[in-house]
């Protein structure tokens, strides 16, 4: 039976994107996505629940995430879940889910940007690279995939 693992999300980057280098030069962009849900409970009350997300985003989208995001801007991101684990220095086990973006649209102006970030054009999207680097996967929990 075939399984799919996608995530669609929209919402407003929590900080700056964070852009590093992996060891073969391929940059990476980490983001912090919040979405929220609202709705009003039945004693009539406005609810609201804020989710944060790891987003990763590889190559030539990463490095257009650096130029042209920042903190408070709205972006959809469409991807896969990864569930990392990784022994601190401690010896503990530690463990991270994150979405590893393949399609990363920014989405409204650039809000109250300044300076070079608010200036430049908003580029095309960039097509997802073929290899991803791929970093210990926890394993499976076991669970039975619950069909839809």
């Amino acid at each position: 039976m075939a399984s799919i693992n996608k995530v669609m999300l929209i919402g407003n980057l929590g900080a700056d994107p964070e852009k590093k280098y992996t060891g073969s030069g391929q940059a990476v962009c980490n983001l912090r996505l919040a979405t929220s849900e609202r709705w009003t409970d039945k004693q009539g009350n406005k609810q609201e629940r804020t989710e944060w997300h790891r987003v990763v985003v590889y190559g030539p989208q990463a490095e257009n995430c650096e130029k042209y995001l920042s903190k408070g801007r709205q972006v959809y991101i469409e991807g896969s879940i990864r569930n990392r684990q990784w022994e601190d220095q401690q010896g503990q086990k530690r463990y991270i889910t994150e979405i590893i973006a393949q399609r990363v649209q920014f989405l409204g102006g650039p809000g109250g940007q300044t300076g070079e970030r608010a200036t430049k054009k908003q580029p095309e999207a960039e097509p997802f690279p073929e290899e991803v680097p791929t970093e210990s996967v926890a394993a499976q929990s076991g669970e039975e995939d619950i069909p839809f």
